[in-house]
């Protein structure tokens, strides 16, 4: 799949389309999405956090999106495990995935989460049906 075709699909869902999220490269095997700060995504307003779901949300979609982008045809999370190491504080997020196994039937791929200097926020790995 091109890159302008692999961005339309991003931005398919209207989801996709709130979180804003952009490709900022693509390599054979990896996946660099953008995602702009956004003043809602915040839970804990004492400190400025976002919510832990968004970033859970990235692990997911930056994972679905990189086999999407190396031709596997994955259409839904089967599993999927996300760690959280610190608070994501500030934007924009980075999020980079890469695929470890694409199958017929299941394909997994690893992501991990960004904050604006490079510090990792959260990663995780999701297990995708194929088909």
């Amino acid at each position: 799949m091109n890159e302008k075709m692999l961005q339309e699909a991003l931005l398919i869902s209207p989801f996709h389309r709130w979180l804003g999220l952009g490709i900022q490269s693509r390599t054979e095997s990896e996946l660099e999405l953008t995602m702009p700060w956004r003043e809602e995504i915040i839970s804990n307003p004492s400190i400025g956090a976002a919510h832990g779901g968004i970033l859970a949300s990235l692990v997911d979609l930056t994972g679905l999106y990189v086999l999407i982008a190396t031709g596997t045809s994955a259409k839904a999370t089967a599993d999927l495990r996300v760690d959280y190491h610190r608070p994501a504080i500030g934007g924009p997020l980075t999020a980079v995935g890469r695929a470890v196994k694409v199958g017929r039937q299941i394909s997994v791929a690893e992501s991990r989460i960004l904050g604006s200097e490079g510090e990792l926020l959260a990663s995780g790995r999701g297990a995708y049906i194929c088909g």
